[in-house]
């Protein structure tokens, strides 16, 4: 720790808590507003300064924009398109090394359906209109327009303390994001075409994808965008022992 960071004074805190306050899942993007290379080096360069045990930093970052973006883009869409067409072809894919818990129990299944028809409610989109729900999942897999997409891994031999790490490391970036006026979406949902995006995006055998994320400016006409999930207030996950 330098003497710089010791000394250092928050003056701003306002400022600090709105980037965090205004931070949201970003679902409509501006797809004609690049984001330049140097504000994405600034980004990634506050994002390291993320926490990790023992300084490990565990995190590898592949940064897709322009052709290359869309070409992931257009690889996964048809692979999506392929399992709605025959269901049985989703063996191919699916979610692997066990991001969703095995089995869902309460409060957590609930906030989950929650969310989910809150989304879709904010859409417009009711219970089995399965095509509307399949494009809007797919929304997912377009970076919902962002001209830049980030995805994530980590190496395999890394235990879950380290997924710990990348959780901050993931928030910083998202926060520094948000002080150059920019929006995000992290996306576990790539994670179900990993097999497809890791060979994509040049990642190793021994590379896990951790997720994806959108990140441009927030297309601010967009219905989507108003939608803002519940929090727990502070009472209801605190314990003053």
């Amino acid at each position: 720790m330098t003497l710089s960071k010791v000394k250092t004074v928050v003056r701003d805190s306002a400022s600090v808590v709105s980037a965090i306050e205004s931070r949201f899942s970003c679902r409509a993007f501006l797809a004609d507003k690049p984001v330049a290379r140097q504000q994405i080096e600034e980004i990634l360069r506050v994002a390291s300064c993320a926490a990790s045990s023992t300084n490990t930093q565990p995190w590898k970052v592949y940064v897709l924009q322009g052709d290359q973006r869309d070409a992931l883009v257009a690889k996964v869409c048809a692979a999506h398109e392929a399992t709605q067409a025959d269901p049985s072809r989703s063996a191919e894919y699916g979610e692997v090394d066990g991001y969703y818990p095995a089995e869902w129990i309460s409060p957590y299944i609930d906030r989950r359906r929650q969310n989910g028809w809150g989304l879709y409610g904010a859409l417009g989109i009711v219970k089995g209109e399965k095509d509307k729900m399949h494009a809007q999942t797919q929304r997912n897999y377009r970076f919902f327009d962002a001209p830049v997409g980030l995805m994530f891994t980590i190496d395999r031999v890394m235990g879950r303390g380290s997924l710990i790490d990348y959780g901050m490391f993931l928030q910083t970036l998202m926060l520094a994001a948000r002080t150059l006026g920019l929006h995000t979406c992290p996306q576990a949902a790539w994670n179900n075409y990993a097999k497809i995006v890791t060979p994509f995006i040049g990642a190793g055998s021994d590379e896990m994808l951790v997720c994806g994320m959108a990140l441009g400016y927030a297309d601010e006409s967009a219905l989507v965008n108003n939608y803002q999930p519940p929090r727990e207030t502070v009472k209801s996950f605190t314990r003053w022992v």
